[in-house]
């Protein structure tokens, strides 16, 4: 049963890459967590970012039953929204090309609130983020074909497998955040660099669509 459920191991490795590069790429939720660490410390850092980790539980869950009511529905609307998501996307990309990456933290003096306000403001930030929404609903079915009967459930892997690898990796840019934001802020080419990875991969994930068969 677990093998009809895991994507088969290209896609699988397409989605890990595409994956990675997002969680790296800077945007509210990194700017959130980091920030807090730099203003209150490591254990306020990770607490906002497990609050944003449970945000993308909940978008994972309901892209998942929503994707897969539309499937069961009609397997044209899934292709329907593929192609929509492919276009939604590549705008994206180009959004990152044209405004480029910001990345403002506030260093300022340090912060005592407890850590559950720290979680609370990390799942509010990711929950009310309409981008992420968006997101979730176009990234996902990248890498389902609307013909698997294991499509409702190979999108709940993959969003909680972007979770299991998006957390460690954060931890690790929590526990490294002077160095990090010190890296980020002192050499521009490192966010640009950002900005071309992110539009190189919408780009791609555009492409791949065009190219796939009807599925």
């Amino acid at each position: 049963m677990l093998m009809t459920v895991l994507p088969n191991p290209d896609v699988l490795a397409a989605f890990t890459a595409a994956a990675v590069v997002l969680i790296f790429t800077p945007g509210p939720d990194m700017t959130l967590f980091l920030g807090e660490t730099l203003r209150g410390g490591r254990a306020r850092g990770l607490a906002a970012m497990l609050g944003v980790a449970t945000g993308l539980l909940v978008h994972t869950m309901l892209a998942a039953v929503g994707l897969s009511a539309l499937l069961a529905a009609s397997a044209g609307a899934f292709v329907a929204i593929k192609v929509a998501g492919a276009a939604y996307l590549l705008w994206l990309g180009l959004q990152a090309l044209r405004h480029r990456t910001a990345l403002t933290l506030d260093a300022g003096a340090t912060d005592r609130r407890p850590l559950h306000r720290a979680y609370l403001m990390g799942l509010g930030v990711n929950l009310l983020n309409p981008k992420i929404v968006m997101f979730f609903l176009t990234f996902l079915p990248q890498f389902v074909a609307a013909t698997d009967p294991q499509a409702g459930a190979k999108l709940t892997f993959l969003g909680l497998y972007f979770i299991a690898l998006a957390v460690p990796i954060c931890a690790g840019l929590i526990v490294a955040a002077d160095r990090v934001v010190a890296t980020l802020r002192r050499s521009g080419r490192i966010m640009r660099a950002f900005d071309w990875l992110f539009a190189g991969l919408m780009a791609a994930l555009a492409l791949r669509l065009v190219l796939s068969r009807t599925d």
